[in-house]
């Protein structure tokens, strides 16, 4: 099994070495210069079909759409987590080169002319609630890059790196709006933009600032984290689960948005010390619904709670990762995370070395994006392997 997760791991590097780590995005239809030749770029409801039209089809219509291959920041973050975990298990020369490489190409991404470092992604984006202009800021790129830059200043005892990613929160606690507030809670918004409440980039603008603040000693930074903390556990449903937001329309459970909260929630109760009881246990409860509700007994990741498709490889991925972090709470996570690999590499890998986006019940989406997928699966093979040789 290991043998097969390192050869998978290194042809998918290759793989996307030889592309400079850019390719196609589900969410980049609005990239088309077809597209955007033609009234309908001024049309909300037309952005929204022609992104979910590119998005399903089981054809890639990108390249006929004139839709370019370009590198997304959030992706090159998570390229950079991927090669920290394979810096940390080889420690040679050659793997912090190419780290050092994507951290320094991650930072020149950042968007300038607000009070902190904040990313965004390279296409314009029209979701159910808002729209977002290319290169609007965002807290979901922005906690990634935050992550990465954490990591690295862990990794490397690298001082630049923590001063980048305190930057970051400069910018989410002066920028970034806020949906919902009060003395106890508080719901970061997905932009600038917006006023969303949706749980997961909330968490992860709480998991940005606890990672920081308890490495800077800044104790205002962990309030702001738990506050964050507070609002999305009260939240939490009778059965354990979160919904994707607390609007009308956002009220679907997926799993690697689910993993997303927990992952977070995780982060924030080991960084804060003296964090409420609460806060656990509604990790634990939120893990066990996850874990129990999400997962066959050969690995099979499903994308909803209650139904068996789609598989989608950035679930497989998602799930890899948060299962690795979460080993404390459950003896089974490493063997459930090894049979989740074992089963992507089996159903959803191209003999290329790529990975397929998604498995439907009929047919399978054979397009490779960059940074739901490809950029994913390395990082989740890359824990996994370090995990294997500690």
């Amino acid at each position: 099994m290991h043998n097969s997760i390192e050869n998978a791991f290194a042809d998918l590097f290759q793989w996307c070495r030889r592309r400079d780590f850019a390719g196609y995005d589900p969410f980049d239809a609005l990239n088309s210069q077809v597209f955007q030749s033609t009234p309908f770029q001024h049309s909300r409801t037309a952005r929204l079909i022609w992104t979910q039209l590119c998005k399903r089809s089981p054809l890639n219509l990108r390249p006929l759409a004139l839709v370019p291959p370009q590198r997304n920041s959030k992706g090159v973050a998570i390229f950079a987590l991927a090669a920290l975990a394979n810096y940390r298990r080889l420690r040679t020369v050659e793997a912090e080169t190419e780290t050092r490489e994507l951290l320094d190409d991650l930072w020149q991404t950042r968007i300038q002319g607000y009070s902190g470092a904040a990313w965004g992604y390279n296409f314009a984006w029209q979701s159910r609630n808002f729209f977002a202009p290319q290169g609007t800021p965002m807290i979901v790129p922005t906690a990634f890059a935050t992550r990465a830059l954490i990591e690295a200043y862990e990794t490397f005892a690298d001082g630049s790196y923590l001063q980048m990613a305190r930057s970051s929160c400069d910018f989410i606690l002066s920028d970034l709006k806020r949906s919902n507030e009060s003395e106890n809670e508080v719901c970061f918004s997905y932009s600038l933009l917006d006023s969303t409440q949706i749980f997961n980039a909330s968490l992860l603008a709480g998991e940005t600032l606890s990672s920081v603040g308890v490495l800077t000693g800044e104790n205002e930074l962990c309030g702001f984290a738990v506050r964050a903390a507070r609002y999305v556990i009260r939240r939490q449903r009778e059965d354990g689960s979160w919904t994707y937001g607390a609007e009308p329309d956002q009220q679907w459970v997926d799993n690697f948005h689910t993993a997303y909260v927990l992952l977070s929630l995780s982060r924030i109760v080991k960084s804060c010390n003296g964090a409420e009881a609460a806060l656990n246990h509604a990790l634990q409860r939120g893990y066990e619904f996850w874990r129990e509700r999400f997962f066959l007994a050969d690995g099979w990741p499903k994308y909803y709670h209650d139904n068996l498709y789609p598989a989608d490889a950035h679930a497989a991925a998602t799930a890899i990762i948060t299962l690795l972090e979460l080993q404390e709470l459950d003896r089974g996570a490493l063997p459930l995370a090894e049979r989740i690999a074992a089963w992507t590499i089996r159903n959803l890998r191209d003999r290329r070395g790529f990975f397929y986006y998604q498995r439907r019940r009929f047919f399978t989406i054979h397009t490779a994006y960059m940074r739901w997928t490809q950029a994913w699966m390395l990082y989740a093979l890359a824990r996994l392997l370090e995990e294997k040789t500690l």
